[in-house]
């Protein structure tokens, strides 16, 4: 017999190898296939934990939510607001809620260990694929031939006046844009994997409590951020302040369709306020 606390190192094993396979390919729609076989794993490892954690009886301990620091990047770095937005994205997909630091340096966690893990695991690569993908979008140039539309402040017969104008969309708002949409994408994409996982399992395992386990789950996960959460307001997301480029969004969403999983190094930060009631709006 196999003790539940071995299943997320198994699982885990079995997801990066999904992982390492979406990154060596270079067409697009197996890297699709890839990704969705990647979340489906974690979400179906995330649904036998909780059957688990709801037998476990006796001496052994059980499993319990845990809040655990995700550095996104150092102070003044910039994007760290879409980076947050990926992250966010993914950890709604695999039942973690998140609190963001008011910098952006650093998101907090809560979940099950197992949970966690995968969103890191996830999160390190695809933040690779994001950057590399709008570096790869400002290289092009693609976006010089759109325009933004900007409200400029004018001061007329000693008034100041404002109105609406096209500029050229500025490297620094498509890159915003593009990543925006991305992350976006992502999330939509592991949303669904994880709602048709869902709805396959849930039926199939009626009998072995997999249902009322995962309200259990959900119950357990709500009343521990509850009582440890020390966020303020709540998070709203990256705003694109410079400008909305249609063209910038529609490139982010079609990399975010296609992307492939990497790795990423580890990236510093350090403790900031935290602004988010459930972080996430």
């Amino acid at each position: 017999m196999t003790s539940p606390n071995a299943v997320p190192d198994r699982m885990l094993t079995r997801i990066g190898g999904l992982l390492r396979q979406a990154e060596s390919t270079d067409n697009e729609h197996e890297a699709e296939a890839f990704l969705a076989a990647a979340q489906r794993l974690a979400t179906r490892s995330s649904i036998d934990l909780t059957v688990a954690r709801a037998h476990v009886a006796g001496r052994e301990r059980r499993p319990a939510p845990v809040q655990r620091m995700i550095p996104i990047g150092a102070p003044g770095k910039k994007g760290l607001r879409t980076y947050v937005q990926l992250f966010v994205a993914i950890a709604a997909a695999n039942d973690v809620r998140c609190d963001v630091a008011r910098t952006s340096t650093q998101v907090y966690a809560y979940g099950f260990d197992s949970d966690i893990d995968t969103c890191e695991a996830l999160y390190s690569s695809l933040l690779v694929q994001m950057v590399r993908a709008s570096d790869q979008y400002i290289k092009s140039g693609q976006y010089r031939s759109a325009t933004v539309a900007k409200v400029v402040t004018e001061k007329r017969w000693g008034r100041q006046v404002q109105r609406r104008v096209q500029a050229a969309v500025a490297p620094v708002t498509a890159r915003l844009n593009f990543q925006m949409a991305f992350a976006a994408r992502i999330g939509r994409r592991l949303a669904e994997v994880k709602a048709e996982v869902e709805a396959e399992v849930v039926p199939e395992s009626a009998a072995a409590g997999t249902g009322l386990a995962l309200r259990d789950k959900e119950i357990e996960l709500t009343d521990f951020y509850s009582k440890t959460s020390e966020a303020r307001g709540t998070w709203r997301g990256p705003q694109a302040s410079a400008g909305h480029s249609a063209a910038a969004r529609r490139a982010g969403d079609r990399a975010g369709r296609a992307a492939r999983l990497g790795t990423s190094p580890e990236l510093g930060a350090a403790r900031g306020q935290l602004t988010g009631g459930d972080g996430v709006s």
